[in-house]
């Protein structure tokens, strides 16, 4: 029952992350006009966050890296409570801009060093379920939290928003405190054999698979409500009916993501996963002008989407024996450059004229290059893996 409380409480972080992270979209006008910035400015606090991630996630998995797995995660979701409040508080742009980007240090380290205690706390074999749980907590936040986040910073005060995000940070603080067991510190880590990790093609492969192929889901994503409301032809009222289909999407997809990862293999199960997105982006840019398919479209686009995660998870772990921690929060920090790459990409065809499902075009070309490149890795590294297991094998008998 302990383990089972422990991933609860990774899930409880994965909630908070996910709306601090998501619900800057929805309430960045709210915040502008507060603080007298104009939209492109108060924009930033969207790039700072992202920004804060990539430079958070190695540096904090290095220098933490002697440290039992429950005192780094404690002090990770201080870190988030702190600054998510000092956010909160934040009098003028340049302490919102400052805590904003603080309060992203910690997401990848928390996802990195959450993904491999998961698979400690899982039964043998149901490691990427596991990890799907944790990320639970973020599909939550898409479904449920960021819209009432909205809502409450569009109709109350968008600082309510972010003293409850901050909160929920504290709430994970605790749980971890009482639910989560200790493991051992691993003292053979140091950070020159962190940063080691670096150094192997493979881990680049990795690192270009997450940010490329997962760019393919930001690329629709990030203009969903033109795309709905322009080529659908839905209303902006029912923009939020979308986004919470979406996000229940990633919810289904999120836990039948871990099963496929345990039952077929991470990597086999992440090639399947980009070729079905491709495929259902594909399906999307032909079928986005009839108005009722939205709706399903949504639902079923977002679960594809999301299935990924756990089986990227798992490759990392497995692919980073003795950094598993760096490799997993380094895929946390290539995430977010995959939403960076994909929302930047996703616009050229809107900047030359062509309507809003065009983005999901991108969206195909980046999905079906991640399963490409995971096909890649399949062949050179975990093929020549297995095969060396299986003569080592040979060799022990013989």
């Amino acid at each position: 029952m302990s383990n089972k409380k422990g991933l609860i409480s990774l899930a409880f972080g994965g909630l908070a992350i996910g709306m601090t992270e998501f619900t800057m979209m929805g309430i960045l006008p709210d915040i502008a006009k507060d603080v007298n910035i104009d939209i492109p400015t108060a924009s930033n606090l969207i790039g700072l966050y992202a920004l804060g991630v990539v430079v958070g996630a190695p540096i904090l998995v290095a220098a933490t890296s002697k440290y039992p797995a429950k005192k780094v995660l404690l002090f990770l979701m201080l870190l988030f409570f702190v600054f998510n409040a000092v956010f909160t508080f934040a009098p003028n742009p340049w302490s919102l801009f400052t805590s904003r980007f603080i309060s992203g240090l910690p997401h990848g380290a928390f996802f990195g060093i959450g993904s491999v205690v998961a698979s400690k706390l899982a039964k043998p074999g149901k490691e990427a379920q596991a990890i799907s749980l944790m990320f639970t907590g973020m599909t939550i936040a898409n479904l449920a939290g960021v819209p009432l986040g909205t809502y409450i910073g569009h109709h109350f005060d968008w600082r309510i928003t972010y003293g409850v995000i901050s909160l929920l940070g504290l709430l994970t603080f605790l749980t971890i405190y009482l639910w989560m067991p200790v493991f051992p510190a691993d003292k053979s880590n140091n950070i020159v054999k962190q940063i080691g990790y670096f150094k192997r093609w493979d881990a680049w492969l990795m690192i270009a698979i997450i940010s490329i192929g997962t760019g393919g889901l930001f690329a629709w994503i990030s203009y969903i409500s033109k795309l709905v409301t322009t080529v659908s032809g839905l209303s902006e009222d029912s923009v939020s009916i979308i986004m919470i289909l979406i996000g229940a999407g990633m919810c289904v997809g999120n836990l039948l993501g871990g099963k496929v990862a345990d039952t077929l293999s991470p990597t086999k199960a992440a090639i399947s996963c980009f070729l079905a997105m491709a495929t259902c982006l594909l399906v999307l840019f032909f079928i986005a002008h009839i108005t009722v398919l939205a709706y399903p479209m949504a639902f079923i686009t977002g679960m594809i989407a999301f299935s990924i995660a756990p089986s990227l998870q798992m490759m990392l772990i497995n692919n980073a024996k003795g950094a598993e921690t760096f490799a997993a929060s380094a895929g946390q920090a290539a995430f977010n450059i995959g939403n960076s790459i994909g929302a930047y990409l996703g616009a050229i065809p809107i900047i030359y004229g062509f309507t809003y499902n065009y983005p999901s075009l991108v969206g195909v070309v980046m999905a079906s290059i991640g399963a490409i490149l995971t096909y890649i890795f399949y062949i050179k590294v975990e093929s020549k893996e297995s095969s060396t297991e299986v003569n080592t094998e040979i060799l022990q008998k013989a």
